[in-house]
């Protein structure tokens, strides 16, 4: 009775399995009207306790743009150093679209998120979660308007949070790199570049214990 029609069910399939994790971006502006669908789908995302623990920052200032580059590209080589055996090969991936994408944005975790209890008392990463699944939406929605995304996690988080002047008991989570693609990836870039390859759902699927297959 709930359902949605088959035409809607396989919009939202399509969008699921068609979003990408973006790296090569177009020039191209995204309209403000666009942008604000999209951050408002993340505003609607699911939160623990109804906290809402998410906070967006659009960076247009070029200058602060370029900090941030230089951030991710530090993380980059540190990442790409204690990979070892795989350092070379990490460096040839293209991580990141911050120079060339036309919107981009910082999410965050809001300050004086201790006094939220509902739902964190044993598991304060909750908030986290909450968070990924605002940034999920966005993606989701991003793509189905055309758009590609990209979260940018190669970064120091105090850095960064000196860099936005944060407060001290916020925490940054992702650069977001949003914008006009030429095309989508077949599939993800990673399994494109033979980084790694998606599991069989088969295999991460247990039933009652852990390790014990579902049949």
């Amino acid at each position: 009775m709930h359902r949605y029609s088959d035409l809607e069910v396989n919009a939202i399939y399509r969008v699921i399995y068609e979003r990408r994790d973006m790296r090569h971006f177009l020039n191209d502006p995204v309209e403000s009207e666009t942008l604000q669908r999209i951050l408002l789908a993340a505003h609607h995302a699911p939160s623990v306790g109804f906290m809402q623990p998410w906070r967006f920052m659009r960076i247009t200032c070029p200058e602060l743009r370029q900090h941030l580059h230089a951030l991710v590209e530090q993380e980059r080589v540190c990442t790409a150093r204690a990979l070892k055996e795989r350092e070379a090969e990490f460096m040839k991936l293209k991580v990141e679209g911050i120079l060339e994408c036309p919107v981009l944005l910082v999410a965050a975790l809001c300050e004086q998120r201790e006094p939220h209890i509902f739902g964190r008392r044993t598991l304060p990463e909750m908030d986290f979660a909450s968070l990924a699944c605002a940034i999920q939406n966005m993606w989701l929605a991003a793509r189905a308007e055309g758009l590609g995304m990209g979260w940018v996690s190669l970064f120091e988080p105090d850095a960064l949070k000196s860099l936005l002047a944060m407060p001290e008991d916020s925490q940054p989570v992702a650069i977001l790199c949003l914008g006009h693609v030429e095309q989508f990836y077949e599939k993800p870039m990673l399994e494109l570049e033979q980084w790694a390859e998606r599991k069989a759902l088969q295999d991460l699927l247990f039933e009652n214990t852990w390790n014990t297959p579902c049949l």
